[in-house]
């Protein structure tokens, strides 16, 4: 990931941020259960707190993406913690599907071809990094 994606990626995701955490959060898992029905019985059955920890963990990713080290520490950490919830190497590219999609609805004409590259290389890295832990 190059320096121009990086604030690509900073710079969608502080526009993304004024949106409803719970509007984004309901558009994302709506789209993973949709495609991956099989993944709802990981989840609890009332989602807001849900929706807060995906939006709090995004956050924090994107802001650890100038130290990459500290990142994958974390990125880690939650992969080990997401083994115990069930989750398998192959649901980081659902994810990672639902994410992307999310991201598209949710920037509208503010998402390009360059932004949707940065955010494909990123959540490449972090899937990567997560499904190998």
């Amino acid at each position: 990931m190059n320096a121009n994606q990086i604030l690509l990626i900073k710079k969608s995701w502080r526009l993304l941020r004024q949106v409803a955490p719970e509007l984004v959060g309901d558009t994302f898992y709506s789209k993973l259960f949709y495609d991956h029905p099989e993944l709802r019985r990981m989840f609890p059955k009332e989602m807001d707190e849900q929706y807060k920890k995906l939006i709090d963990m995004l956050s924090s990713m994107v802001a650890r993406l100038d130290d990459l080290e500290s990142l994958q520490q974390e990125l880690t950490e939650l992969a080990r913690r997401h083994l115990g919830y069930g989750v398998l190497p192959k649901h980081y590219a659902m994810v990672g599907e639902a994410l992307l999609w999310t991201l598209e609805r949710g920037l509208g004409s503010d998402w390009d071809e360059a932004t949707a590259e940065a955010w494909a290389t990123c959540y490449g890295l972090i899937g990567g990094h997560m499904s190998k832990v």
